[in-house]
């Protein structure tokens, strides 16, 4: 499973804004995803390490499906 920061609709978006204003606490949003991690070989595996670097990101191989 992985999770990224989640695209908010504005009703979203202010709902959370009025919600961390009532806690005084800032809150983030995540929306995740079922996925199964692909098996690399290690060109490959060296190659998304390599552009990880020069990105600064983190990659992630998946099955696709």
């Amino acid at each position: 499973m992985i999770c990224s920061l989640s695209k908010l609709s504005e009703n979203n978006l202010k709902e959370i804004n009025q919600l961390e204003s009532e806690i005084k606490t800032p809150l983030l949003a995540f929306t995740c995803y079922d996925v199964k991690s692909a098996i690399l070989t290690d060109d490959a595996l060296g190659k998304v390490e390599s552009l990880e670097k020069k990105l600064g990101v983190s990659l992630l191989a998946v099955n696709a499906r």
